[in-house]
Formats: structure tokens, sequence, C-alpha cells
């Protein structure tokens, strides 16, 4: 923080839905080192912003539609001066009727406008109709959300430079440039209530955040950021909204202004994981062949669309996880409710699609008797198979990772062991799964799959390079890094990731999708391939092997240059020392002494990507990585703990440019994706839960939201990453972040499996779990 600099704190509405009356901020302008406070009266450009359509407020004007939503800020010399200020404001409000569940935007028809989507494949009514089905199932499931619970919390500093005329930020964000509509195309108007909304012809940016609320142009705001305490799609969109409350003290005090959320203030308005809702009818021969599924699926937006129409897509895209069927009918609608704007969360709606799937497929095994497993296989697409969205597989890897899987795990021997230690084990009960999962990369919107980079070579042979990623502790920088090295043939320690700014690289896309290594690594490479094929000429003529080479022959150099042969051997002299009469010569000063430009801007976009959803066919991925799990779990039935005993996971992930980072991700989602699954729970005040103030959250720390442990480790936990070269990205790679988020579901299945063991023993209808 500079000397002069102020601390802010938000004033957060206390009811989910209501009229704003009156603010009496008194108590706060006598509060001790006041600074100021501002409302929407004070934004001095526009105050609507939004990622899509500017459908939210940054200072709430007339109405707040949930617990939280940002009335105004106080700034003040300390934070808990900020803090202790914003305590001070009374707000009076007119309560209206608030939309606490999906069910309850179901009764009320409270939808987020133009959000409905709809994909087919097949006639799904005549295949029920015409006994292709032997059995037909129907029934309902509920996926709870997720905090995104990153170490660092959302965090701004702003501040205004040139007498204010131009401003200056360092975010805690995914996503310094580009906030996408990501998968989701807008119609031009959308109407919330009594207010319209012009949807962005273009896609809003972070800078464009805080352009649009200071009425400034984007060439005046910088953004950038040198690396975040995670964000795992928390800090894709949502970051901004802070930045652009921040900005605004900032700018009309010519101070520099602090927001840092404290971590039950960032839990309870930055929103979460979405809930979802899926009501499926599933046609099935009795040998559990699918024939047809219909299925309505609903997620949770919250207040604002922000990303949950890109994210009720995905979800309809992954609806069919790795099964051939050939009858399919997915409808989809996003349900506006009185909570925060849920946003993005690793997987995207993906794991919520997939996890619907594999409940009604393990109901199919209950109906017939089978093992889910044996479902799983009969229903497996195939090379060349046309998803329910019109695209084909090429490259489908899965059958060689689910056999290599199950023969590592030796699953029919675990099914026995399990089998022999629940009947022997009455208070204590195992249970095994074994889950697929295939996840496609990339932006489903195609303008969105674009990335820049800027690539410096120095003439002591070091390397600087400045893309628009985000390094969150994914690793993003030392793969770049390693692209750029690889590329001009150096140590990786020549190679220096610089931060990540605007004014270096615009209009950058988002980290996120888990596409970033595949698009900045190619920029980036663009970029060395451009800066080698203007030294290639001076290299091919004596012969450089390498970015450095012992060449004693300086005097070739200079084109018989007196002063040239001078300046070379000082310039030696001066980088290498007089130890020697013989001159280290390095080729990038043999070129910049040639006039060869060694600065290059790197381009990429990912190829033969589109989908429409006029018609509801395209090719929205450009690859899918494969993988499965297996799972072995055992349960106290007298206290409902568990622990995870074994986990196996097995993905494709191509030829892994760093197979130790590409470990780390595999571990960090599967252990994120098991306290989705079986730990972690939010608490809102709803119907279900009318002991907590309505639309408040009651799990807003950890001392009450529990996720995974040191103990919620598997015990024994085993990785196989290798794969067959994958054509479509970089060097042979494939995409690692998101997709084996989804296979700790196999820890979900195999719980499931030991609490049928100990219903079947007690004599208790099985049923379905």
């Amino acid at each position: 923080m500079p000397p002069n600099g102020l601390h802010a704190a938000l004033v957060l509405s206390r009811k989910p839905h209501a009229r704003i009356l009156s603010i009496d901020d008194s108590g706060a302008n006598s509060s001790p080192g006041f600074a100021g406070i501002f409302f929407h009266k004070d934004v001095p450009g526009g105050n609507a912003i939004g990622p899509v359509v500017n459908d939210e407020e940054i200072f709430a004007s007339e109405f707040v539609t949930f617990v939280g939503q940002v009335i105004g800020v106080v700034v003040a010399d300390t934070q808990e001066n900020a803090k202790l200020a914003a305590r001070k404001v009374h707000v009076k409000y007119e309560e209206l009727p608030a939309i606490l569940s999906i069910e309850d935007a179901l009764k009320a028809k409270s939808f987020l406008p133009n959000t409905e989507r709809h994909i087919e494949k097949g006639d799904v009514d005549l295949c029920f109709q015409s006994g292709c089905c032997d059995k037909i199932l129907e029934g309902e499931v509920h996926v709870g959300g997720q905090e995104h619970f990153y170490l660092e919390t959302n965090s701004s500093l702003v501040w205004t430079t040139d007498s204010g005329n131009e401003v200056h930020m360092i975010s805690s964000t995914q996503n310094l440039g580009i906030i996408p509509p990501d998968r989701f195309t807008p119609s031009p108007l959308h109407v919330i209530g009594n207010a319209k909304f012009i949807a962005h012809e273009c896609p809003q940016k972070h800078q464009k955040y805080v352009s649009h609320v200071l009425g400034l142009p984007m060439s005046k705001v910088v953004c950038k950021t040198k690396r975040i305490g995670g964000g795992f799609g928390g800090k894709e969109t949502r970051s901004a909204c802070f930045a652009a409350v921040a900005c605004v003290p900032s700018y009309l005090l010519n101070r520099p202004v602090k927001l840092t959320l404290d971590r039950d203030i960032d839990m309870m308005i930055s929103g979460q994981r979405h809930t979802f809702l899926g009501k499926y009818k599933v046609g099935f021969t009795n040998d559990g062949k699918v024939q047809a599924l219909d299925l309505e699926i609903y997620n949770n937006g919250g207040n604002s669309l922000d990303l949950s129409g890109a994210v009720l897509e995905r979800a309809m895209f992954h609806s069919d996880n790795v099964y051939d069927i050939p009858n399919v009918r997915i409808n989809g609608k996003v349900c506006l409710t009185n909570f925060p704007s849920h946003t993005a969360f690793r997987g995207f709606g993906g794991p919520q699609g997939m996890l619907i799937t594999e409940n009604w497929i393990q109901r199919i095994a209950t109906e017939l008797k089978k093992s889910p497993e044996e479902i799983r296989e009969i229903n497996f697409q195939s090379e060349g198979c046309v998803t329910h969205y019109g695209q084909q597989l090429q490259h489908f890897t899965l059958p060689r990772v689910w056999n290599e899987l199950k023969s590592s795990c030796e699953f029919l021997k675990a099914r026995g062991e399990v089998d022999q230690f629940n009947l022997q084990n009455r208070w204590k009960k195992r249970g095994v799964a074994m889950v697929p999962t295939k996840f496609g990369i990339s932006f489903t919107t195609k303008f969105m799959n674009q990335a820049g980079a800027l690539v410096h070579v120095y003439t002591d042979g070091t390397v600087l390079v400045t893309h628009g990623g985000v390094e969150m502790g994914q690793g993003l920088h030392t793969k770049v890094a390693q692209v750029a090295a690889s590329s001009f043939n150096i140590p990786l320690s020549s190679v220096f990731i610089s931060e990540t700014s605007t004014d270096k690289v615009p209009n950058s896309t988002p980290t996120a999708a888990s596409a970033s290594s595949d698009m900045y690594g190619a920029a980036v490479l663009d970029a060395c391939e451009q800066i080698k094929a203007r030294m290639e000429p001076i290299a091919s003529k004596r012969n450089f092997s390498s970015f450095a080479e012992d060449n004693p022959r300086m005097v070739a150099y200079t084109q018989g240059s007196f002063f040239g042969c001078i300046f070379l051997t000082m310039w030696g002299f001066a980088l290498f020392g007089m130890k020697s009469q013989r001159l280290d010569l390095i080729l990038v000063t043999a070129c910049y002494l040639e006039r060869i430009d060694l600065s290059a801007h790197g381009f990429y976009i990912t190829p033969d990507i589109h989908f429409d959803w006029k018609t509801g066919k395209g090719s929205p991925f450009s690859y899918f990585t494969y993988g499965a799990s297996f799972a072995e779990v055992e349960i106290d039935t007298l206290t409902g703990d568990f622990h995870t005993r074994v986990a196996n996971v097995f993905l494709d992930l191509g030829h892994s440019i760093n197979p130790a980072i590409d470990v780390g991700q595999i571990e960090g989602a599967f252990v994120q994706g098991l306290g989705w699954v079986a730990l972690e729970e939010l608490k809102w005040g709803d119907a279900a839960q009318q002991w907590i103030p309505p639309g408040c959250l009651y799990t807003c720390g950890p001392g009450s939201y529990k996720i995974p442990s040191i103990n919620d480790v598997p015990l024994n936990l085993m990785f196989h990453s290798e794969g067959a070269p994958n054509p479509k990205a970089i060097h042979s790679s494939k995409a690692v972040g998101e997709p084996p988020f989804f296979l700790a579901s196999s820890v979900f299945f195999a719980i499931k499996d030991a609490i049928v063991a100990a219903r079947r023993e007690w004599g208790t209808k099985t049923g379905f779990l």
C-alpha cells in the first residue's frame, strides 16, 4: 500500500429481495479514520455492468435482490476503520417476496430471459412409443453447489496516475481482458423485472468494467497481476465487480484504494458452483442398452445472468458423458432466484451434467440387477460416434483407458474382496465403483478461442515472455516457459515470464476452460517461430546450432567494419570478461548487429470449432480428454463416517509437457471433486433450512463449511496420465485442469455401493439411493 492509500469496506444488503427506502450514513461520517462513502449516485460513468448483459449494478440503486448485494463503499485509513464505518450505515427496506430455490423458481416460472436451450437427436417420443424400450424409468437428480475456497480472497488495489487521467489496478483475477459470454449467445434485448438491458455486441472486458464505470476509454485503464492465490473459476468474472467498486473512490479522491474481502463476505457475495435439478426419462432394453433419454435440466443462476447460460449449455453438452444414446432430447433453463449470481467453477457445468447421467446409469443397473460398470460398458461410445450435438468423436481412447484401469486395479478381485469383507463385518461396510469421463476442451463460443503473447529476446541470450494467461498455481507460466525454451533450444532458466498486463497483451481470453496451456503455449510458440525465422539467415551462414555458440570468427559479423570489430569486441568483453582472447559469441548479438528484430507478437486461434444453437448441431470442442477412476471406500454404518481406501485415476493426457504439474492438477482436481460429492455442503436460508434467515449463507467459513483435509486424501492414491499423441494441441499434449474433477464421483458411487450392502444385510429394501 502506498503511504496515502485508503482501505475500502462494503455496505451490503441484509435482505434477499427488497426496495431501498432510505440510507442513513451519518454514523459512518463521524467514524474514526473515515475518508468517504460512495453510492450509485456518485458513479462517474455507468452503474450497470455484466459479463454478457448489463443486468447487474455496481451499487444497488432502488432494489436489492440478494443478501450481500453491494449498496455502497466506505473508505478509511485502515481496514478495521473502514469496516467499522460500514457497519454504522443503516438502510431501511420494504421487503418483497423472494425466490430461494430452483423449486420455487419452477413454481413461479422465474427464469432468466432468453436462456432456454434445446438439443435433440433422433426421435425420443417415437422410441418410447414404438416398443424399442423394454423398460422406462423416470426420476430427479438434485446436484448441490460448492464454494471455490481459493486461498486468497478477492482483492483489488486501484490507483490513478497522470493527475487522475489514467487508472491502474492490480487485481486477484483470472481475467484481465475479456470477460466472456463464453458458450452463451444472448438475444439483443433482455428484460429482467421492469428493467431492460442491452446485450453487448462484443464481450465485456475486465478493464472495460472500470472504464465503463469511470467513463474513461479502455486505453487509459491498465490491469495487471503477477500471480493469484487460486481461482477455480470464481475469479473469472466476479472479481471484476470488486475492482469496479474500488475504482470509484480511488478515482474521485485521486488516492490509492485497496479492497480485500474477508472470507465470510467473499463466500457470501461472490457466487458458487451452480446447483442443478435434472428430471429424466430413460428407456432401455433388458440387456441394459439405453435407447432414449428425455432430460429437463435447470440451474440456479442467482440474481443475474453472469455465465449461468454458458454453464447450462456445457452441462447439456456433457449429459451423455461417454454413452452412445440413439435418441436424445435435452431442454434447459436458467432459474432467476434471490441468491448471489452463481458463476464459473472448475468443470463449468460439465460435472453436474455427467453426475445426473451416472445416477440414471446406476438406477438402470439396480433395475436390471446388473453392476453399474456392466451397464456403462454396454453403452460406451466408439470411434466415429456422433454425439447428440452433432460432433463426431475422433481419437477416442476411452476403451483403452478403461481397460487399463480395470486391469490395474484388478476390479473383479476387488469386487470379490469387498463382498467378502461385507459378509464378515456388520458395522463397517465397503464399496467399489468405476466411473468414466469425457471432457470437451475449448471455449464453445468461437471467438473466445484466441490468445496473444509477446516475446522479447535480449542480447545476452535471455528471453522475456508476456502472455494473456494468469498464473494461479496451475503451472501455466512453467509450461509456457518450457515452450519458449524448447523452441529456442535454451535452458529453462534463460526464460522469464513477466506479469500479465493489459498494456502488454490486450483483449486476452480468460484463464479458464482448461485451454490456457494450449492457447497461450501456441501463441508463444508462434512468436518464437517468427523470431527464429528472422534469425535463420544469420544462423545458417555460420552454422549456429543453438541460441548461444562458441565462435572466434567475430570479424565476419562486422562485414569488415573497423568500428564494428571494436564494438563487438568490447561487447564480448563486457559480457564474458577478458579471461581469454577467444570470444563466446551469442547468436542474438550477431542478429542485433545485423538489425534483426528480436521481438514478436504471437497469436493463436483454435481451428475447426463451431456450434449453432438454432440447429443444435456443430463441433463445439477441439478435442476431448478421456479418463476413468476406481475407488474403494469404507463406511461406518453407526456414525456415517467414511474414508477412501483406494483411488486409481487414469487419464489420457497425450504427451504431457510437464508430467509433474499434470499429476498435481489431477491430485487437486480429484480431492476438490471429492469435497463436492461427499463433504462440502452449502446451507442457505430457504424452505429446507428455515432456522437460517431467508437468503443468508450459514456456511460462510471453514468453521461450518468443511473442505477436504489431509485425512480425506485417499490412503492409496495412484495416477496414470500417459496417452496417445494429441494432434490438436501444443506438442501433442492435452488439457488437464478440469477433466479429472468429475472422476472423484467414483468415491460417491462407491459410498452408495457400501450403503446398498448394509441395507441388503439388514433386510431393508435396497431400492435406489
